[in-house]
């Protein structure tokens, strides 16, 4: 079992003075102890205009600060915008590579296409063809990092001529490529492109059996086709994360955050929204006040699993791998959830849980990759290819200015 953490960047309203800053600077100082703590990868999501939910717009940039700070942590797009109309693919494959090189090959490439009107409309990409459209710029985005030159492409979402997109990444023949993935569907979709799955929504351990099931029989069929250039079999499942000896004060401190979790993305879906007036926390408080009145009448008291002490997290993580997961990934920045004590709860993963999953994990892949590799080796002979362009055949760009005519017959 691997383990990342995770960031929306999230900032309930009311905000203060220096409150983004505040925000930003917590989060890569936490990304910078997961480092130092054997943590093995920080996820970024890229979301626009959803106001306190997500304030991480601009995900390259805050991946880029980490690098800097960090030495061995993997950096994760979880995920990264990749249709056309929120960045053309060429600059998409360019970040990649960039931050790929600077971070001397650390980094984790999840796609996505944005479920929210805010972020649909406001880019004017239409929720029918937002499927469609990611799967399309995300293996023209894998054929830039490859190919030397482009060739260029005439599609349904974008079109572009020959260039050779610099520079390339350091991971070859890609950095790892993942899929947001949020039910079965989304799963099997994930699997059947040879992309790592990034699962967002809170499961049991039996439906992470059954996404696990569908996941690897997928991989392990004729109707895995990769999107890339490079199979990455990977299950990783996103969980609840507070930590602490004492379970309610573990409780106290994360369960409201991740609620607020919840509430925040169904909300964006689902009700009016009002730019620059958001009022999620303030409605959260409201509605989670009422549900507090109604628990006590009956007597209802939850948390969720992964918000615990150390054993009860080791059981959840324990069930997690039994059910075929890889890799956990803990949201731990969420709500009003405050900084020192995410770094406590760190801090007491690192030293009375991640030593006993560690020691295995290496020897868990090595094997996974040897029962896989027949599959995955058949699964890269079906994938259709872009023609490389021969060297006759690359087109040449005129210049943008004709050359001066020279008179050489003028002796002046």
């Amino acid at each position: 079992m691997r383990f990342g953490v995770f960031y929306e960047l999230q900032l309930p309203r009311p905000w203060n003075d220096g409150a983004e800053h505040r925000l930003f600077q917590e989060a890569l100082a936490q990304v910078e102890l997961a480092d130092r703590l054997g943590i093995d990868s920080a996820w970024a999501v890229e979301h626009h205009f959803l106001e306190e939910y997500s304030h991480c717009s601009a995900p390259e940039v805050f991946l880029a600060a980490a690098a800097a700070r960090t030495e061995r942590i993997r950096l994760g797009h979880g995920i990264r915008q990749v249709i056309a109309r929120y960045s053309h693919p060429a600059r998409t494959a360019e970040c990649l590579a960039t931050l790929d090189l600077v971070s001397n090959g650390r980094v984790d490439f999840g796609i996505g296409e944005g479920a929210t009107r805010l972020e649909l409309h406001g880019f004017g990409v239409p929720a029918r063809a937002k499927r469609a459209w990611s799967l399309e710029a995300a293996e023209q985005i894998a054929n830039m990092m490859v190919m030397e030159p482009y060739p260029g492409y005439e599609g349904t979402s974008f079109s572009m001529p020959c260039r050779n997109v610099l520079p390339k990444p350091l991971q070859k023949p890609h950095p790892p490529m993942w899929m947001a993935c949020t039910n079965r569907d989304t799963i099997r979709v994930a699997a059947s492109r040879g992309v790592g799955a990034l699962a967002f929504s809170f499961v049991d351990p039996a439906e992470a059996r059954n996404w696990s099931r569908i996941y690897y029989d997928t991989i392990r069929s004729d109707a895995c086709v990769p999107l890339g250039h490079a199979v990455n079999a990977n299950i990783a499942m996103v969980s609840a994360f507070s930590l602490h000896r004492d379970r309610a004060e573990a409780v106290r401190r994360g369960q409201e955050g991740f609620e607020f979790f919840g509430f925040a993305l169904a909300a964006l879906v689902a009700r009016d929204s009002v730019p620059g007036r958001s009022r999620l926390w303030e409605s959260f408080q409201r509605e989670r006040a009422e549900r507090e009145v109604a628990s006590a009448v009956h007597g209802v008291s939850k948390h969720a699993p992964g918000i615990g002490t150390p054993d009860d997290l080791r059981a959840h993580v324990r069930a997690f791998e039994a059910a075929g997961v890889d890799q956990t990934i803990f949201l731990q920045q969420a709500g009003n959830n405050r900084h020192a004590e995410i770094c406590e709860s760190l801090e007491l993963f690192a030293a009375e849980v991640l030593p006993e999953f560690a020691a295995a994990a290496a020897e868990r892949e090595e094997k996974k990759a040897r029962e896989l590799a027949p599959w995955i080796e058949a699964a890269l002979a079906r994938k259709p290819r872009l023609p490389a362009l021969a060297d006759a055949d690359i087109p040449i760009v005129a210049a943008s200015v004709a050359a001066p005519v020279v008179n050489r017959g003028d002796t002046r």
